[in-house]
């Protein structure tokens, strides 16, 4: 009969380690997508450098289960601190930029001249087209440098209150401040690539906005090649990346989706002008105060979920805990 200090039937021995290897991180197994445990963990038993109780890495194991266990532990712990800083950097920017994409939408100017004139086209319709999307998206890409500066504060308070540090909104957004603009940059060339891919087909798009998933977590903790170790990640642990990504982006869609149908819905009565006059705009602004509002649970499903994920797919390759993580960012 084994001893009650004993390891269960079946673990390693005393005073095994995972096999050293040259690939990356250290720890990782020999051949592609081999973990640095050999098999599946005995029940009870967890290896070297794991701690099964950590509250940001889920262990080699412990299934879906585990992972919504974190992910709501992080919402738990961070809920007073991420909630201003998705509001100031996810939901005011987006609530911003439909207002201003209401105030430059022509389509009221074009209507007018056309009842007027025989014209099939108003005279400045090419450049009413060309000043709104050069504006729109000039404004789309200084958005998305605050929205860097979002994920990259959130990504601070999660992992460090996981690892029992102390944490405050103003060292969350200036830690955000100093690693936004490379965050951003990332994030751009990302979309490049999802924007191509969906350019030749629909299905190419969405592969590569799933393998792709990860590389904003990779450049924050890891700082090199996160494009690269973000698709490594993705084809060595398909199946548990693939489901864990999938689950985030169905309640991302389906956040932002109502939030969109309740905005279009509200503005409507407001016409095709809604900005005319003042009491139309204020009654428009308020809706889409309102619509960008509740697509907050959205953007903190998708910070908590892909960063819980990641942590648990960096769990895969190695010895890693929150403490870890937090040294990791800096």
């Amino acid at each position: 009969m084994p001893s009650a200090w004993g390891p269960p039937p079946g673990a390693p021995p005393q005073g095994w380690v995972f096999p050293p290897t040259g690939g990356y991180p250290i720890g990782a197994g020999p051949y592609g997508g081999q973990p640095w445990y050999p098999g599946p963990p005995a029940a009870g038993w967890y290896p070297p450098g794991l701690d099964p109780a950590d509250r940001l890495v889920t262990p080699p194991g412990a299934g879906l289960s585990g992972w919504f266990d974190r992910c709501a532990g992080a919402v738990r712990r961070g809920w007073r601190l991420l909630l201003p800083i998705l509001l100031l950097t996810q939901v005011l920017p987006a609530a911003v930029l439909s207002v201003l994409s209401l105030g430059l939408d022509p389509t009221a100017k074009w209507e007018t001249t056309a009842a007027e004139e025989s014209t099939s086209l108003p005279d400045t319709f090419f450049i009413d087209l060309a000043t709104m999307f050069l504006v729109l998206i000039g404004g789309s890409l200084l958005i998305g440098l605050v929205q860097a500066v979002g994920w990259a504060a959130g990504t601070w308070v999660i992992t460090r209150q996981a690892a029992g540090e102390p944490v405050s909104l103003g060292d969350a957004l200036r830690y955000g401040l100093r690693r936004a603009l490379g965050l951003w940059g990332w994030t751009l060339l990302i979309g490049v690539i999802i924007g191509v891919g969906v350019c030749f087909c629909v299905l190419p798009g969405i592969y590569l906005a799933f393998a792709l998933s990860m590389a904003g977590p990779v450049y924050l903790f890891e700082r090199q090649n996160p494009i690269g170790r973000s698709f490594r990640m993705f084809h060595d642990r398909l199946g548990l990346l693939l489901g864990r990504v999938a689950l985030v982006a169905a309640a991302v869609i389906v956040g932002t989706l109502v939030a969109s149908v309740l905005e279009g819905v509200g503005s409507a009565p407001f016409g095709v002008d809604p900005l005319a006059t003042p009491g139309s705009a204020i009654g428009v602004v308020l809706v889409i105060a309102v619509s960008a509002v509740l697509a907050l649970p959205a953007h903190l499903v998708q910070l908590v979920g892909l960063l819980v994920t990641y942590a648990e797919q960096r769990a895969q390759e190695g010895p890693v805990n929150a403490a870890g993580l937090a040294a990791e960012l800096g």
